[in-house]
């Protein structure tokens, strides 16, 4: 077998990447119409299941969550809303052999709630608080039915002072 030119070794790179981002985007959007709280994205595996597959325990940064090998791994809105994951959270994802991905959050970090105003700006939901500016999910807006201008209880790491992310708790 004769080696690939690098510009196509470089247009698949780019097409497997694409494949990625789609069929993350497919699972994210399947588990908000499915509403599932636990976070399988594999219609192979029941929620109870034990899986075996490739374990991956990283941080949990907003909206991804970061491996210990530096790659990232797209933890879809639904399951950080529902699950209302905070911006440190330590997560296990195991990489099921059908190539299902499964999250666990394994490690919730020290949090605090406080009360804020519902914004958006830049094509982005914030919620206001003790005068900072935390960024939410859009799937939280849509789960909790909020609207700009309304009151709702975030949770914010206790510990960590410049957090951007936030979880909703609820609307008030």
């Amino acid at each position: 077998m004769s080696e690939l030119p690098e510009k196509q070794v470089k247009r698949l790179k780019s097409l497997i990447t694409e494949a990625e981002t789609n069929l993350a985007a497919a699972k994210e959007l399947l588990m908000s119409v499915l509403g599932d709280d636990d976070m399988i994205v594999s219609n192979t595996h029941s929620a109870r299941e034990e899986v075996s597959g490739k374990v991956i325990e990283g941080v949990f940064d907003g909206q991804i969550m970061a491996g210990p090998d530096g790659k990232t791994y797209p933890v879809p809105a639904n399951y950080a809303s529902k699950s209302k994951l905070v911006e440190g959270d330590i997560l296990k994802l195991t990489i099921a052999d059908d190539g299902g991905f499964i999250y666990k959050q394994i490690g919730p970090i020290p949090r605090k709630q406080i009360i804020g105003t519902l914004t958006q700006h830049d094509g982005a939901y914030y919620v206001e608080a003790n005068g900072r500016e935390y960024r939410i999910l859009l799937a939280s807006v849509t789960y909790f039915r909020i609207n700009i201008g309304d009151q709702v209880t975030i949770i914010v790491p206790e510990d960590n002072p410049d957090a951007t992310w936030a979880a909703v708790e609820a609307a008030l």
